[in-house]
Order: C-alpha cells, then sequence, then structure tokens
C-alpha cells in the first residue's frame, strides 16, 4: 500500500508535508509541543488536549504499541498527533495493537516524517500557533487560509465538551467506554473520606490516587452548583484538569465561589488550580507556547526539593496577584519562574498546576494527595 500524503499547515504561513497515519479528514487547533519521551497513549487520551494538535518531541513513537489498561479516559481527545517517526513494529507483551490501528479505530488524523525539531523551534520562538491538519485537501494556500481562521485558546469554553453528564460514582465513569481497570472493586473499608470531584476533564489516574489516599469519590459534571454538593457535606472537593481557557469555565467559577463561602476543603489540579485561583480573586495569564511533558522541574519553596513532574497547560496563575487575596506561592517552575502551586493562609484550599498523579511522568509529586488528606483531617 502506497504512503499517504498529509500536510500541517500554521497560521504563519509554514506547512509541513508528510506521511499520513490514521483515518482521512482534517482538523484544527492550536498546535503544541510535547517532550514526554514516553506516555503517548496516555496524552492521547488527556482531555486536557481537545482543542489540539500534539507534537511529540521525541522523534520514535509508538514503539510499545497500544494497551487496554494505560488509557486516561474512554477515548482519545486530541485533534491531531504529529511526530518524527511512528515506529511500524510493536514489542510490548502488554501491547493489544499497534499505533496505526489505534488511530484507525479512535478517528484520529496523524502525521510523520516531518522535522518536528524545525516545528518547535517555530513554537518555542514564537509562540503558540492554530493549524490544521489534513490528508483531503493538499493546498498549501488554501489551508494556511484555513489555520488563520481556527479560533484562539483564549476566551474558549472546551469543559463544557468533555465534562461527565451525569454525578455518579466514580467506578461508573460517565463518559467512557472503557471502565478504568484499576477501579473496579471499591474496598469501602479503606474509605475515610467523602471526596466529590469535578470533572473539567478529569484524568483516571486523579481518581486513582484519591481512592488509594482512602477516598470514596463521586464525579460531578463541570456545571455543578455549589449548593448541590454542599447540601451532601463531603469531606473535600477536588477540582480536576481540563482544557481551554480557565476563565471562560465561568459556571464552576461560581460554584468554588460558593465552597469557599463555606470553608469547603479544596484541592485544585491544572485547570482546576487556575478556577481556584480566579475564584479566589487572582489573575491569570496565557503563556507563550505552554508546558507539556513530563520533565519539567518544579521548586517546593516549603522544603526546597525539586520535583520532576508531568504537564500540561496553556494558562498561568499571576503570583503578583496572590498576596492581595490572602494566598501565597508554594510551587515555582525552575524554567521559567512561574507559579506552579497556591495555598490560601486562612482557607482550607490549595491546588498545583501540574498534574501529581503523573499518568505519564514521575511520581515525586504523589505526596501532595496525602496533603489533601491531612486537609480533611484537619477539617473534620
Amino acid at each position: 500500500m502506497a504512503n499517504r500524503i498529509a500536510k500541517l499547515a500554521l497560521e504563519d504561513g509554514t506547512v509541513f508535508t508528510g506521511r499520513a497515519h490514521g483515518v482521512d479528514g482534517e482538523k484544527s487547533g492550536e498546535v503544541v509541543f510535547n517532550t514526554a519521551l514516553s506516555g503517548y497513549q496516555e496524552v492521547l487520551t488527556d482531555p486536557s488536549y481537545r482543542g489540539q494538535i500534539v507534537t511529540m518531541t521525541c522523534p520514535h513513537i509508538g514503539n510499545y504499541g497500544v494497551n487496554d489498561e494505560d488509557v486516561e479516559s474512554g477515548r482519545a481527545w486530541v485533534e491531531g498527533f504529529v511526530a518524527r517517526e511512528f515506529s511500524r513494529v510493536t514489542s510490548n507483551h502488554r501491547a493489544t495493537m499497534g499505533l496505526d490501528e489505534y488511530f484507525r479505530r479512535q478517528g484520529i488524523i496523524a502525521i510523520d516524517d516531518i522535522d518536528t525539531r524545525a516545528l518547535t523551534r517555530k513554537l518555542r520562538v514564537d509562540g503558540s500557533l492554530s493549524g490544521v491538519l489534513s490528508t483531503t485537501d493538499l493546498l498549501d494556500k488554501s489551508l494556511v487560509a484555513k489555520a488563520k481562521a481556527v479560533p484562539k485558546m483564549s476566551g474558549l469554553d472546551l469543559v463544557k465538551y468533555v465534562t461527565s453528564r451525569d454525578s455518579k460514582p466514580w467506578r461508573e465513569f460517565l463518559k467512557s467506554t472503557v471502565e478504568p481497570p484499576a477501579t473496579k472493586q471499591l474496598d469501602e473499608a479503606r474509605c475515610k473520606y467523602r471526596v466529590a470531584l469535578i470533572d473539567c476533564g478529569v484524568k483516571w489516574n486523579i481518581v486513582r490516587m484519591l481512592v488509594q489516599s482512602g477516598c470514596d469519590v463521586t464525579v460531578y459534571p463541570a456545571a455543578v452548583e455549589a449548593s448541590d454538593l454542599l447540601k451532601e457535606k463531603y469531606d473535600g472537593v477536588c477540582l480536576s484538569n481540563g482544557p481551554g481557557d480557565p476563565a471562560a469555565v465561568t459556571y464552576t467559577i461560581e460554584c468554588v465561589k460558593g465552597l469557599l463561602q463555606k470553608q469547603q476543603p479544596i484541592f485544585g489540579i491544572c485547570l482546576g488550580h487556575q478556577i481556584l485561583a480566579i475564584a479566589l480573586g487572582a489573575a491569570v495569564y496565557k503563556l507563550k507556547f505552554g508546558h507539556h511533558g513530563a520533565n519539567h522541574p518544579v521548586k517546593h519553596l516549603e522544603t526546597a526539593k525539586v520535583e520532576i513532574t508531568s504537564q500540561n497547560h496553556g494558562f498561568a496563575v499571576d503570583e503578583k496577584s496572590l498576596a492581595a487575596i490572602g494566598a501565597e506561592c508554594t510551587h515555582v517552575n525552575l524554567n521559567d519562574g512561574t507559579c506552579e502551586g497556591l495555598r490560601h493562609k486562612s482557607m482550607p484550599a490549595f491546588s498545583v498546576q501540574y498534574h501529581p498523579e503523573s499518568a505519564p511522568g514521575p511520581h515525586d509529586s504523589r505526596y501532595l494527595f496525602a496533603s489533601f488528606a491531612a486537609l480533611m483531617d484537619a477539617r473534620k
């Protein structure tokens, strides 16, 4: 079978021509790069990548195939997938299929055989760019025009596309087509805390880590109201990760404001960190090209320890705005000095910008789930 052609066009007029994988079609979105060396299956199924075309900087992707256990949601969410080369060989005893077959089953448009170093350098120098990935329209002028018309990430509410439809116990996981393998049996004897998780696009491993910390988790849609959560008298609330501009998720922000008024213990992760900050009154801004990868160094200011973290976000909390709202920065990114965590000084609320549940990535930050448990203990 002859190789199919695909093209990736950017809004600045740059066009990359490569080899098509997966399904035929056309997708658009913000083009970002991810610096993780592995974990592509978790990247593909992370709801936070809704609206984005993901470029992997690791030159060889797909060698260990795909399995049924390493997914982070019930489907793939990326708009498109880009690599220097997708492996044609699958070598892992856990693999159930190769990456190209997975692309086809999930309806993903993918491209390889392009210069991903040049693409990554362009995004680092020029900042985030909109793009169109196509196997059907191969005219450069047409594709660039389409890329220029792609809506910018700022102002976009993408949470409404990935959130749960109804509130359910975590083991019935809502919009999933596959139930998380590690969460089929709930050991109720180990559940010390009742936790509500507001699903803005949650990764399954967040739920797994909460359960391992002794939590019985109920997942709620992002549009849940504070009154609905407060009447259930939960020990704590977790705000999940998710895609898009946090300022556009006004319904969740209003919910968090109501929870804060009642001194509800809150733990925010990634988008949840930004939403907590906005609800408290802090400012959030768009990063030049975002943080996406599994190797970002973050300093915990209280202990002076450096954690290697998994990250996926395009916005950040303005550290200078924290003092005025009675909060403080707890973690700092050592690459660019941005705020990676906050804690309120008088309310039982804290959050981090990165992913302590990893998946993919190192486990350096999993202590934060124990910190959430300790916060709930202190409020009981």
